[in-house]
């Protein structure tokens, strides 16, 4: 029922995924996130939550993601009916894609990163949000919306999509987390256009001053207070 991308900006470090389906609320289903343990995208017919809170409390130990979504995926009787990737500080991911799920199934790692999708209108999806991200300009998120939007131009999920979700996670940055749970048009574009605001004014201006892993303690810089 979804497409999802998860990757590691070599750059800053930062930890990010993007997800987009053509149900309702992929955000809260989909993604979790954790600067100080990685990222996981469960998704699929019968998508399991504790999954990705799982995957997340495995490679908190420093397990690999590859090996957290085994163990996660086989303690499962009923993981055909699931998909989940996973990515972790460094850059290593995982995928499991349950057979159960409606076709078209699908995966792509990359490095850095890893697509996963169900119920696509064909397999060539998660390769192209991969290309997407990965020859897209711009700001960490504004990449991993470019890979979205990739997918969705080569195919997409293949009732159309409803609802899509961002979120990054950082040490020197509050978690950016975006949400469109139903747009019955275009949530990629609505996406886009929450991020510009969300990172420009006075509410970016704001979010630049709680505080964070690196700077715990950060108050507002108030003259008044």
């Amino acid at each position: 029922m979804t497409f999802s991308i998860l990757a590691r900006d070599g750059e800053t470090g930062a930890l990010g995924g993007a997800a987009a389906t053509g149900s309702l609320c992929v955000g809260g289903w989909v993604l979790r996130g954790d600067i100080r343990a990685g990222m996981s995208a469960s998704q699929g017919a019968a998508p399991s939550t504790m999954w990705g809170e799982d995957v997340l409390a495995g490679m908190r130990l420093g397990r690999s993601a590859g090996e957290v979504v085994a163990d996660v995926t086989g303690a499962d009787t009923g993981r055909e009916w699931r998909q989940l990737s996973a990515l972790d500080q460094i850059g290593r991911t995982g995928v499991f894609s349950g057979q159960s799920n409606t076709p078209v199934i699908a995966a792509h790692e990359f490095d850095g990163g890893v697509v996963a999708g169900n119920m696509l209108a064909n397999d060539s999806v998660p390769r192209a949000a991969a290309e997407g991200y990965l020859s897209a300009s711009g700001s960490f998120a504004e990449r991993l919306l470019a890979g979205l939007m990739a997918g969705r131009a080569a195919g997409s999920d293949s009732r159309g999509l409803l609802s899509a979700a961002l979120l990054v996670v950082r040490r020197d940055a509050a978690p950016l987390t975006l949400r469109i749970d139903y747009h019955p048009e275009d949530p990629l574009d609505a996406l886009a256009a929450l991020l510009k605001r969300a990172t420009s004014g006075e509410y970016a201006a704001w979010a630049a001053q709680v505080p964070t892993l690196d700077s715990p303690e950060r108050v507002l810089d108030r003259p008044d207070a």
